[in-house]
């Protein structure tokens, strides 16, 4: 497994989009027509991301014309110029495959902020709760 890991780590991009689940981008990739070379832009909401190393890869839809349009990603696939974070979006969970039965404006997350919760970190009290004092040993 150890070989299979130093073969795969030439081919990991250095430096990584950050991105979240939920997050509406704009992921531009290379495509190739004959002989020309132009960059298409993909825009939509980011609802999975799954694998690791160089499998890791993410799914973006958004809706054309009245009708649902998924892509998925590799992360660190050559032809992946860039991921544009266009509005950072909060979920709570890891997969948005829900969006996907959503018509019009309920398909929109809401907007992440500076003061949301981080994962990892734990919630903030919630309003009018009042912090146990902890009896000081005499």
């Amino acid at each position: 497994m150890d070989r299979i890991r130093e073969i795969e780590r030439n081919y990991l991009k250095k430096e990584l989009p950050e991105f979240q689940i939920g997050d509406v981008v704009d992921v531009q990739s290379r495509i190739k027509e004959g002989e020309k070379e132009r960059i298409q832009t993909f825009s939509g909401t980011v609802i999975a991301r799954k694998g690791s190393g160089v499998r890791e890869a993410f799914t973006v839809r958004r809706i054309v014309s009245g009708e649902g349009v998924e892509r998925i990603f590799p992360i660190h696939a050559p032809s992946i110029v860039n991921v544009i974070v266009r509005r950072p979006g909060r979920a709570r969970r890891a997969k948005l495959y829900y969006l996907r039965e959503r018509v019009g404006k309920s398909t929109k997350t809401k907007e992440r902020r500076e003061d949301d919760v981080v994962p990892g970190e734990g919630a903030p009290p919630a309003a009018g709760s009042k912090k146990r004092e902890e009896p000081v040993p005499t």
